[in-house]
């Protein structure tokens, strides 16, 4: 039975494992995954950025969606990012996530075209009018060029299945404005590692992360703790996360994360051409990074039973 999301918690845009020969790797995958939901995160969501959506086949996410949902979809909400170049492709992916056992769907603007407003609303509007599935709207004009505006989430209400926003405009005080604006119609989940405390703190439901693929009982503890009120406690752990997190916010987030993954013993390396995994003095530069932080790492309470 698929798990309802109820838009509070962590949820990982988790990395996508390939093999050396470039094949879906759900060895690697599994390994991660586990340790994700052992954890505590909220739910996953599947072919973000993070997870190299542009360079997945129709295929391959669909295999994703039906191996994921078949070992942890009785245990969490699983979700599927949309991020095509039209809308009939949009909408025809959403419902093979759907059909595939998908709990949900975060949503992108349409990609390459710069889509104006009219234009937006009609097409996030169509794929939500084509599914029954519940969707998150990924907001990051910073990396995608178009925001969506508190205008058009005016309009995007009128769909029901439109739930919740990734924020991830960088201007922290969109999560008052959207709370403001919009008051429990719009769940609010921070997209953006630099400023996951500081959103959960202005009244943010939650964080879909990045580091989490790597650092996740981390991730999850700050939430937990921000939540039982013990705000110095998440604080001193977001301290000593940061340098880690700002890892996310760089044209090469996926080969960083992905290296994260390999430091703390949960992913691999390998990645999808054109990217290629990093090199010389970039590469020692993050590891040196990955290194003082668990040297450095902090012992968590017992956040799971806060």
């Amino acid at each position: 039975m698929k798990k309802a999301i109820n838009w509070k918690g962590i949820y990982p845009a988790v990395t996508t494992k390939f093999t050396q020969n470039d094949k879906l790797d759900f060895v690697a995958i599994e390994k991660n995954f586990t340790t994700q939901v052992e954890a505590g995160v909220s739910g996953l969501i599947l072919g973000g950025t993070l997870g190299e959506a542009s360079t997945l086949t129709k295929d391959e996410k669909s295999d994703l969606v039906k191996f994921t949902v078949d070992k942890y979809g009785d245990q969490l909400p699983i979700l599927l990012n949309i991020a095509e170049q039209t809308t009939n492709d949009a909408i025809a992916t959403a419902q093979n996530a759907e059909k595939a056992g998908a709990s949900g769907l975060m949503l992108l603007p349409p990609m390459r075209y710069a889509a104006d407003h009219r234009e937006t609303v009609s097409y996030l509007k169509a794929v939500a009018n084509h599914t029954s599935l519940p969707i998150i709207i990924y907001n990051n004009p910073v990396d995608y060029k178009i925001e969506v505006t508190m205008d058009m989430f005016g309009e995007l209400i009128e769909c029901p299945n439109i739930q919740a926003v990734k924020e991830s405009t960088r201007d922290i005080s969109n999560v008052t404005r959207i709370r403001n604006a919009f008051g429990e119609r719009i769940k609010i989940l921070t997209g953006v590692d630099t400023l996951g405390l500081e959103s959960l703190l202005m009244g943010a439901d939650g964080w879909v992360a990045g580091l989490v693929c790597a650092f996740p009982h981390e991730t999850v503890a700050i939430y937990k703790l921000v939540q039982a009120g013990l705000y110095q406690e998440a604080l001193a752990i977001y301290r000593w996360f940061l340098p880690v997190l700002e890892l996310d916010v760089s044209t090469k987030l996926v080969q960083n994360i992905k290296l994260a993954e390999v430091a703390t013993g949960i992913g691999t390396e390998q990645v999808r051409a054109p990217r290629l995994p990093l090199a010389g003095e970039e590469r020692e530069q993050v590891l040196a990074i990955l290194h003082n932080a668990l040297a450095t790492r902090p012992k968590l309470p017992n956040y799971l039973n806060l």
